[in-house]
Parts: structure tokens; sequence; C-alpha cells
């Protein structure tokens, strides 16, 4: 009976831990990655609010601490699950998001910072519906670019009436994120989304059409002044910063100054007068690569980009080894949301890009943000397990 039961207790061991196990083929070194930014982002966000947090001056990192918490939680759910009911599910999840967008527009919704964006849920607590587009846009322009045979086969090009149903799929979204608006998560949208047409395999000449017709656009959303002053500012700041030294270049340029001071090795964590001074406007969420900056330094910086590199390599790994297209334009498409979203948060505070509300994935404080980034990693880790043999 004993040595049954020895049996039984290794055999549920050998299952869980075991070679072939869920445990051994997951992909530690992306989790790894998460985790580590998790935890930096912890710390950058306590500095950040330690000195003006209304609630006790650990109070927004431990709030950061749930939210990476409720994240995680959502991420071992999604992981484990098959990830091919995402394709079968894509249009619910995208309509659901659809009506968050128009919730959030709706008396519903509340404005915070100048951007009715959110909808408030009470204790602290809010959400921010165009997260979730991010995620659902991904595993609905998959669904309409992996089309499939009448034997269930995936067709060697997506159809013109499935690249037209995401332009006007990728449009609608935009336009209710727009009207909150929300420049920075639009940008992410249509980045994504370009994305993703173009790994679908595309012919060149709908490539070089595309990209006139986003010129085009461009340039008419410019000239007919469908920007908000606002925004127009960014622009023009990020050209010449002294054109608004009061404004949107002031705070490109205490970024700049914030970053710079803390040269190689920083100042050392909670050491920064920039943050300290509260210099800086955002530090916690859309800045907190200046925190970064200023008091770990240059080799602290380089870190953070590391680790959100190894993030990229381990999901664009994932993308090469997908059998099937749909998955594989899954898993493109969340890398290069997550790599555009990047190269926008630090480029914007080293003066490369112009300033929008885009936050740095995995490290910046936002809860929807990081449901939103988590859930992303949670379907490349399922897609890994079921690319990966047992």
């Amino acid at each position: 009976m004993t040595e049954a039961l020895g049996v039984r207790r290794r055999s549920f061991a050998s299952r869980v831990v075991g070679r072939g196990s869920v445990v051994w083929r997951m992909d530690w070194l992306l989790f790894g990655a998460v985790v580590a930014l998790g935890a930096v982002g912890t710390l950058l966000v306590w500095s950040a609010t330690r000195t003006w947090s209304s609630i006790e001056p650990t109070g927004m990192a431990k709030k950061h601490v749930l939210n990476l918490l409720i994240g995680l939680a959502l991420y071992s759910a999604i992981a484990v699950t098959d990830y091919r009911w995402l394709r079968a599910y894509a249009p619910v999840l995208y309509g659901i998001a659809v009506v968050g967008l128009i919730l959030v527009i709706s008396p519903m919704g509340s404005t915070v910072n100048g951007h009715h964006s959110w909808i408030l849920l009470g204790g602290g607590f809010a959400l921010q519906p165009a997260e979730f587009m991010k995620p659902a846009l991904v595993v609905m322009l998959a669904r309409l670019l992996s089309p499939t045979s009448e034997k269930g086969k995936t067709k060697d090009r997506p159809r013109v009436a499935g690249v037209a149903l995401s332009l006007a799929v990728v449009g609608a979204a935009s336009a209710l994120v727009m009207l909150q608006p929300d420049l920075g998560t639009t940008m992410v949208l249509l980045a994504t989304t370009g994305a993703i047409i173009v790994f679908a395999g595309i012919r060149k000449r709908w490539v070089v059409a595309g990209v006139l017709l986003a010129a085009i656009a461009a340039m008419a959303v410019w000239s007919l002044g469908l920007l908000k002053p606002y925004q127009v500012a960014r622009f023009t700041a990020l050209i010449d910063p002294s054109s608004d030294p009061r404004g949107v270049g002031y705070n490109s340029t205490q970024a700049l100054v914030a970053i710079g001071s803390g040269e190689v090795f920083g100042k050392g964590l909670f050491h920064g007068g920039q943050t300290t001074g509260r210099f800086v406007p955002e530090q916690h969420t859309d800045f907190i690569f200046t925190v970064a900056g200023e008091e770990l330094g240059f080799v602290g910086s380089v870190t953070v980009v590391a680790l959100l590199g190894v993030v990229l390599l381990r999901g664009a790994r994932i993308a090469r080894m997908c059998g099937d297209r749909f998955s594989a334009l899954v898993a493109g498409g969340i890398v290069a949301w997550l790599a555009f979203q990047t190269l926008v948060n630090v480029g914007m505070t080293i003066g490369i890009m112009p300033i929008t509300g885009v936050p740095l994935p995995f490290v910046s404080y936002g809860g929807t943000a990081t449901f939103a980034n988590m859930t992303a990693v949670a379907i490349l880790q399922a897609i890994h397990l079921r690319s990966r043999p047992g």
C-alpha cells in the first residue's frame, strides 16, 4: 500500500514538473524577464511616488504589486489553456473591447489628465478599455488574415476581403480611441496592424500602396487640423523643444536632464533630485524610464532595455516556431505591439520620439496596462507550450 502511494505521488510529481510537463516545457527565460521587469518597475514606482503618494510612501508601490499579482494570475490561467480557442472567439473579444471603448466615451467614462479614457470602479481603481483593445485587435486581425479553405487548411495569402475587413476593424477601433483622445494608443494600434498585415504575406505592391495611403492620411489629418493643439505641440516640440519651454518642451527637456544626470551608475535608488523634486511629470507612468536613467544610470537603463529585448526576442522565436499561420500572426503581432510601445516610450524620454501617453511595458504603473501586457505574454507562452512537443 505504501509503495503504491509512493508510485502515485511520484507519478503526480512527474506530471507537474517532470520531463514533458507544462513546467518543464515553459519558456522560463520569457517568464523570468517579465518578472524581473515587474520587480524593477515596482522599485521605480516606489521611488517616483514616495514623496507625494496620498496613501503612504509605499502606497502606489503596493498597488503596483497588487496589479502585478493579478496580472500573474491571468498569466497562469491563460498560459495553460489551448490558444486555438482564440480564433473561434476573436470576434467576441473584439466586440467586448469595442463596447468598452464606447462606454468610456459615454457619461460612464471619466477624464484623467485630459484624457476621457477611464471607467472609475471606486476604491482608487479604474479601467482603461483602450488597453484591452490591443490584444483583442491582434487576435481579430490574425483570424481575418489567416483564412482557411474548405478542408481547414490555411491559404498561402490573405484574401482581399480579409485585408479590407482588417482595415475596417482597426479603423473603427482607432476612431473610438481618438475620440478620447488618445494619440499614443492609436499609434500603437496602427503600427501593430501594419506589422501583422506585412507578416501575413500580402503582395509587395499592396504594402507600398498602404504606406502611401498612410502618409496621405497623416498629411490630411495634419493639414485639416484634426489634431488637438497640444498634440500638434508634441510633434513640434520633438523638432524644437524650445518652442514650448513651459509646456511639452519642458517635459522633453526635464526628461533629458533627469536621464543625463544619472551618468553611468546613477545617483542611487531614492536619491534622484529630479525624481524627488517631481520636476518630470507623470514619472511613475509615461516617464518612468527617466527614474531608471537618473537613479540607476546608464547601466540600469540598459538593463531595463535588455530585459525588454529578451521578451521581444523570445516572442520572435515563438513566432518563428509556430506550426500554423494564425498563431504565427498572433505571436508576431504581440511582438510588434510591445516593440513599438517600447520604442515610443523610451524614445520620447531621450528626445527621438514625440511625447505620447504610452507606458513602458511591464515597468510603468497602471493596472489595465499590466493586465493587457500579461495577457499578451501569456498567449505567447500558450503558443510556445503547444508548439513544443512534450
